[in-house]
């Protein structure tokens, strides 16, 4: 049975997931919820029925990912998902105790302030757990789900679904100014959340030179699932021929990319570029 060389369990990511969680679940109850806001994703849904029927939002989020949860493991597989029951179960948790803990707004007759306090402080959050690949759910799950079968890009597909979601508040509030708020929220979200990640969705080239090529090469076809080339290369210095590997993968797999290699050769050099496109298989349809 060959070697693994990354392992299951990493505890420091579980440690930004929670402080991310709980960073979210304080914007959100402590900022945007009082403002009557309603944000994108599950938690979205969850506030548009809370103001309509007084259940708290944290069990429908609760409730509509558990059904995701049972779509997901049987398409996407348990690896996939175990930071991503972890996240909900926990936001979940965070959420009923800052219910409990936060009994007024932070900020008092500034709504809109409010929402973007609350924004900032929920994309940072988010931002923290999608640093590690974790989720808190909702549309993250239902778009990976989908991707699985279409072609939809991630970005495009999570902008649809939350836009519709905040849209929907219009029905409870019949005021076009609160679908407004909650737009400008989920912009400052979005943005606190690229700026923690740094764009970690985009794709990225990696040039790997090392004496272990072949381990590493075969390790990254068998635990990342990413295709290999191997160059021809020459060390100018030492006048020795080597391989470089070559890998193109999506920016959210360098965290793993990285751990793979240091665990077989903590002396490997790489280099990491972001490259503007990705066409082929399992990246992007060729554009023409």
């Amino acid at each position: 049975m060959p070697k693994k060389y990354l392992k299951e369990f990493y505890w420091r990511d579980y440690v930004y997931i929670t402080l991310g969680l709980a960073l979210y679940a304080i914007g959100l109850v402590g900022f945007i919820k009082p403002q009557g806001i309603v944000v994108g994703g599950s938690t979205g849904i969850g506030l548009v029925i809370e103001y309509a029927t007084a259940i708290p939002f944290q069990y429908t989020y609760l409730f509509i990912n558990s059904i995701l949860f049972v779509i997901a493991l049987k398409v996407l597989g348990l690896r996939f998902m175990i930071k991503t029951i972890y996240g909900v179960l926990t936001l979940t948790l965070l959420i009923t105790i800052c219910e409990k803990i936060i009994s007024e707004p932070f900020v008092e007759n500034e709504p809109l302030l409010s929402g973007l306090i609350g924004g900032i402080i929920c994309g940072v959050g988010v931002g923290l757990v999608l640093s590690v690949n974790g989720s808190t759910g909702g549309s993250d799950t239902l778009i990976a789900i989908i991707g699985k079968y279409k072609n939809i890009s991630f970005g495009r597909g999570v902008l649809l679904f939350d836009f519709v979601v905040i849209s929907s508040s219009f029905f409870i509030f019949h005021d076009y100014q609160k679908i407004v708020a909650g737009l400008i929220v989920l912009g400052v979200m979005s943005y606190a959340m690229d700026m923690v990640i740094n764009g970690s969705r985009q794709s990225v080239q990696y040039l790997i030179i090392s004496e272990k090529y072949e381990i590493i090469a075969d390790a990254i076809n068998k635990e990342l699932h990413r295709g290999c080339t191997l160059l021809e290369g020459m060390g100018w210095y030492t006048k020795k021929s080597t391989k470089v590997i070559l890998v193109l993968a999506k920016r959210s797999e360098s965290i793993e990319m990285f751990r793979l290699i240091r665990s077989i050769d903590e002396k490997a050099f790489i280099s990491q570029s972001t490259v503007r496109g990705v066409y082929g298989e399992g990246f992007d349809k060729i554009k023409g």
